[in-house]
């Protein structure tokens, strides 16, 4: 055994100087893999050091020495290979060849600035700073010391200052503009819409002309005026009048039906309201708003515009409204967000759902509002009683005692529910009546309330709307949606006069869908007809003072015109301006609600085309039909009236010239093809194959 052991003695000798040599050649891999990763970054290679100082580079170059970064020189591998070996003896262990030299890599001697490239940035590595600006800034508040809190973020006072604080001193160095060509309009023109100044609310009331009895900081004062123009030609039938006509030998039931209408409204309104506003409600907000409006209506047949049949056929009105004059208080926050309970009384906007279908309105009331969970739940809470209304603008007339109408209403909205992206809203809305004793006549001289139809006997009814809506999107699908049912009781049908139960039902969505620059939509609505008007039910759904926003809204011929009843009842319409419902009322704005209707039933498409961000282009085609005739068959006492309507067909350009809402004009065309119903109800005497609407509308907001 001990022979054995000193045989394998020189072999295990020479397998250990191959394994220190494999890894010395390892190590010289991983500094060649560093030299060229140095070499592609393009740095210096003064770092570079031979562990032995005896190694001279020119060896290297001359091939006489190993590299660590290279290998042996190819022709000493020729070489090598085909010399002959030398004899060994395997006695004798040769001593361990030499090993190359090895390099080593100085770190610390590179600078990080002389691996920057100009125009890109590294990181931790900071740029040179421009030259500091100096502010000119009189009167400012001073900020709050950083150690007052408890954060490296701190508010900075005066915010909407920033922007004039830039603006130079007049008579002083203008050369700012020569950078910020688009800050002169802020700084010249105060005037300017589109400029900061506090007129519009975007910067406090200086100290030196705040009013004494404003205390505290930070209120605004902000001023609205718009002028919005409408020129109207038109044609709907109009019943010839009984005493008279405007043309002689004419007998017709309806006369011509070409008319015009021209209004002029300036609205103005003024805001005073204290608190930064950007991420909160305002803490208290006055606010009053005013519009006059200038009309002039031109009709080929008289007793339509007066009652008087020896008055013209034209009329020239003007009258001044007063559409808000509310408080508004703002009582807690109740998260840190800002969720928020405030109260606002007076003549404030009411709106019951998201389109306007049963209440929109600016009327007389009391409103409890605010917020919860980081807004995705809002609430309204509150009452209101009706106003009574000019006959020929439709404004707010505070100079004539408030009707016996009240309106009570509770809503709550929750954001992504039932899905992401849409919002439901669940409200409750009772309408108590109590104008059974009323006896109203309108400017015009024609009666309103009761109403000249049926019994002629007046009425008082309550009504409780429950509603579910939904508004925003599902996937790529926009919709919006709504149902209604009306329950309650009428103290006086006007068919049987004796106490009916109301029991009707509204339902209307709309689903549109974006391909680029189009929006293509479809519309449906259903509000249930009164089938059988002698019974102690009423089925004709009814809402108190719809404005909608639906199915091309007053673009629409059906919901912009207004179409007499003539025949059945006396200053009757089947649907009512601005109106969608065929609900037989005397006035929307002056009229009660009439649960004894035919219903409306409606199903329309149309397209909007944003052709450039200000100018689009719409198009719709709806088709109406009656629910339910009977009402109308006993008013007309006919055996059958068809229930279709007809095609309800308009189309809308609405051109925004800076993009925005302070200028807009619209010029929009509507023409109604009457189905059988319309023809029963109306006879054509005037050969007309269609009517027609054309709206031209420009609008002018500072």
């Amino acid at each position: 055994m001990p022979a054995l052991s000193s045989s394998f003695l020189p072999i295990m000798t020479v397998m250990s100087g191959q394994a220190e040599q494999m890894e010395a050649q390892r190590l010289s891999i991983e500094e060649m893999e560093s030299s060229l990763t140095a070499l592609l970054a393009s740095e210096q290679f003064d770092w570079i050091r031979v562990e032995n100082s005896d190694f001279d580079l020119a060896e290297i170059d001359a091939g006489a020495g190993l590299m660590a970064v290279g290998g042996p020189d190819p022709e000493e591998e020729a070489a090598a290979e085909t010399a002959e070996p030398p004899a060994t003896d395997p006695a004798i262990v040769e001593p361990e060849a030499a090993q190359p030299e090895q390099l080593e890599m100085d770190f610390d001697g590179l600078e990080a600035d002389e691996a920057l490239i100009d125009g890109r940035r590294r990181p931790g590595v900071p740029k040179e700073l421009p030259d500091r600006i100096t502010q000119n800034n009189p009167g400012a508040v001073s900020a709050p010391p950083p150690e007052a809190f408890p954060t490296d973020e701190f508010p900075v006072p005066d915010r909407w200052r920033i922007l004039q604080t830039l603006c130079p001193q007049k008579g002083g160095d203008q050369s700012i503009y020569k950078v910020f060509g688009a800050l002169k309009n802020n700084c010249s023109n105060t005037s300017n819409p589109y400029a900061q100044n506090v007129l519009k609310g975007d910067k406090p009331i200086p100290a030196d002309k705040k009013p004494s009895f404003l205390k505290g900081d930070d209120w605004f004062f902000v001023v609205n005026a718009i002028s919005d123009t409408v020129i109207e030609p038109r044609s709907f039938p109009i019943p010839v009048g009984v005493q008279t006509t405007e043309r002689d030998n004419s007998i017709d039931v309806f006369g011509r039906s070409g008319s015009e209408v021209y209004a002029q409204t300036f609205i103005t309104g003024f805001a005073l309201i204290k608190g930064s506003t950007a991420y909160k409600p305002p803490d208290v907000e006055y606010r009053l708003t005013l519009a006059t409006q200038i009309n002039h209506v031109n009709v080929p047949e008289r007793r339509v515009l007066f009652v008087e049949p020896s008055k013209t056929s034209n009329r020239t009105d003007w009258f001044v409204g007063v559409q808000e004059a509310f408080f508004d208080y703002h009582i807690r926050n109740t998260s840190a967000r800002y969720d928020f309970d405030s109260f606002r009384i007076g003549i404030q906007p009411m709106q019951a759902d998201f389109r306007g279908f049963l209440f929109q309105d600016n009327q007389l009331g009391f409103r409890l509002f605010g917020t919860r969970d980081n807004n995705r739940i809002q609430y309204n809470l509150g009452a209101f009683v009706q106003l009574e209304k000019d006959t020929n603008s439709g404004l707010n007339d505070i100079t004539q005692t408030p009707r016996e109408s009240y309106i009570f209403f509770a809503n709550l909205y929750r954001q992504d529910l039932p899905f992401v992206g849409l919002t439901s809203q669940f409200s409750v809305t009772y309408n108590m009546n109590r104008e059974k004793n009323d006896i109203e006549i309108d400017d015009n001289g024609f009666p309103v309330r009761p109403a000249l139809i049926g019994d002629l006997r007046g009425r008082a009814y309550d009504v409780v709307y429950p509603g579910y809506a939904v508004d925003g999107r599902i996937g790529r699908i926009n919709v919006t949606g709504q149902i209604y049912g009306a329950f309650g009781e009428d103290r006086n049908s006007i068919f049987t006069s004796e106490p009916a139960k109301i029991a009707a039902y509204f339902a209307a969505a709309e689903a549109s869908y974006d391909v680029d620059f189009l929006r293509f939509r479809a519309s449906g609505l259903f509000a249930s007809g009164d089938g059988n008007p002698y019974n102690n039910t009423e089925a004709g759904f009814d809402a108190i003072f719809e404005n909608p926003i639906f199915a091309g809204a007053d673009t629409s011929y059906w919901i912009r015109q207004t179409i007499p009843f003539a025949g059945g009842g006396r200053a009757i319409s089947i649907n009512g301006r601005n109106g969608i419902l065929n609900s037989l009322r005397s006035s929307k704005e002056q009229g009660q609600s009439n649960f004894n209707n035919p219903g409306t039933i409606l199903a329309g498409v149309g397209v909007d085309a944003d052709l450039t961000p200000d100018f689009r282009l719409s198009a719709n085609a709806n088709h109406l039909w009656f629910h339910k005739t009977e009402s109308l068959e006993a008013l007309r006492v006919e055996g059958s009236i068809p229930k279709d309507i007809g095609w309800d067909l308009s189309a809308a350009a609405i051109y925004r010239p800076n993009a925005n809402q302070n200028l807009v004009f619209r010029l929009s065309g509507a023409a109604l093809l009457p189905g059988k119903g319309f023809e029963d109800l109306f006879d054509q005497t005037d050969k007309r194959d269609f009517h027609y609407s054309i709206l031209f509308n420009a609008i002018l907001a500072f």
